[in-house]
């Protein structure tokens, strides 16, 4: 895998996912209006400081940021802790539907 590429990409989709735009996301990070911009372009890379606090932000652990199988890393958090809440013929019935749904995709 192209890290130098796909990090500024994974980025950009995760934070897309969160409706925030680059610069707000720069800004909230504490950077210049352009930091985040300049990573997405791939003009830098973030320090690991740096990665580390945009991994904050986006709300995902290192360990989902690089599981390139998880599209939206931050739903599937949620969706495992209130999956965590029900009966277990509760999470029969819902592995069923996610079943269902992948086979018509």
């Amino acid at each position: 895998m192209d890290y130098l590429r796909w990090i500024p990409e994974r980025i950009a989709q995760l934070r897309t996912q969160k409706s925030i735009s680059a610069r707000d996301m720069s800004l909230s990070l504490g950077q210049s209006e352009s930091y985040i911009n300049k990573i997405e372009n791939r003009r830098t890379l973030p320090s690991m400081t740096g990665f580390l606090y945009i991994c904050e932000f986006l709300d995902v652990t290192p360990q989902e940021f690089f599981d390139a199988g998880a599209l939206s890393p931050q739903n599937s958090r949620q969706l495992l802790r209130e999956l965590q809440k029900l009966t277990p013929s509760q999470t029969e019935h819902i592995l069923q539907v996610v079943r269902d749904l992948g086979e018509r995709g």
